[in-house]
């Protein structure tokens, strides 16, 4: 029996390959796309933006991550001093 994790790790690398596939052949081979998509565009400008959308895609992507960090890191209170939590361990030793 298959799990559930097993299932969405399937369709993941489905997927990807899937994108990665049609990422390749536009690349290296545009008109057969672009006829297939039924776009006049022509070969560089389609080269040209099927390498600008997934550039763009990863910027935002790792400008989002930045940005979750730094709000993480602004939102969350400082730890306590480690003399502290030694006093603390220290005291309850004593009762």
């Amino acid at each position: 029996m298959v799990s559930k994790d097993q299932v969405i790790g399937g369709a993941i690398l489905l997927v990807c390959v899937l994108v990665a596939v049609f990422y390749i052949v536009a690349i290296v081979a545009p008109d057969q796309v672009t006829s297939l998509i039924g776009s006049d565009m022509d070969k560089g400008t389609f080269r040209l933006w099927t390498v600008i959308i997934p550039v763009f895609i990863a910027f935002v992507s790792i400008m989002f991550i930045g940005a979750w960090i730094g709000w993480t890191m602004a939102t969350t209170p400082p730890p306590k001093p480690i003399e502290e939590i030694t006093t603390e361990i220290d005291e309850k030793k004593e009762e």
